[in-house]
């Protein structure tokens, strides 16, 4: 499927410091780049050299020290908290290591909720839910409470969740960690499939170089710093 030339990210001049006891601690250090619609970039590297800081502060959760982030054209550091969080909400979709998912509600509550926050009508976002769960697989789990099914099950709710909304990027924090070889074969291809079949841009933080070499792009990180941008599947752009 060709990808766009307009890049759908842009990542400019991203610094990350912090305040500590022994003085200023660099976690990032001048990242650049964009993403284009549909690409599968994958972000690789050592424990502590600012993955999921980086994706973070991609996803809005974190506010860099100095630097730029472009979702869509917008600034989004330039938005007010209430702007920031419906650009979050309604731009971005959330896979996590831990799915983070609510125990108590239902399979099916879990994967409207991102709808709920938007206001979204009862009956829309029921019919967004069970399409995308069909999709997905798990069309028969909807009263389930999510604690009752498998890990690989899990995520894919939480997939579910982060589609929900139809956003422009799915950010994925080492969504196969918690799973088996088998199962985290089956996610990571599920997120394969929404980019190739269904031109969905997805940055995936993951540990895993068998599976980075499977996406698009690598963008390798050593110490908080790009150490190079390497290029697998290049698409027609």
């Amino acid at each position: 499927m060709a990808v766009s030339s307009a890049p759908i990210l842009r990542v400019e001049q991203i610094y990350k410091r912090y305040d500590s006891s022994a003085g200023e601690i660099s976690i990032l250090k001048n990242i650049n780049f964009t993403v284009s619609k549909g690409e599968f970039v994958s972000i690789v590297g050592p424990s502590g050299s600012g993955k999921s800081t980086l994706l973070n502060i991609i996803g809005t959760l974190d506010r860099p020290s100095e630097g730029d982030i472009f979702i869509d054209g917008v600034d989004a550091f330039s938005l007010d908290d209430h702007d920031l969080a419906y650009l979050r909400n309604s731009a971005i979709g959330f896979i996590f290591q831990s799915y983070n998912l609510i125990n108590r509600a239902s399979v099916l509550k879990n994967i409207e909720i991102p709808c709920i926050i938007a206001g979204v009508a009862k009956n829309e976002r029921l019919e967004r839910a069970l399409k995308i769960m069909g999709l997905l697989g798990i069309e028969d789990k909807g009263s389930f409470k999510p604690f009752n099914l498998s890990g690989g099950q899990q995520q894919r709710v939480a997939i579910a969740r982060a589609l929900m909304n139809n956003p422009s990027i799915i950010l994925a924090d080492e969504p196969t960690g918690n799973l088996d070889t088998k199962t985290g074969n089956e996610v990571f291809n599920l997120l394969k499939m929404l980019s190739n079949k269904y031109d969905r841009t997805v940055v995936m933080v993951t540990h895993n170089p068998e599976l980075a070499e499977k996406t698009d792009r690598i963008i390798h990180l050593i110490d908080g710093e790009i150490e190079r941008d390497e290029y697998i599947n290049t698409k027609d752009i």
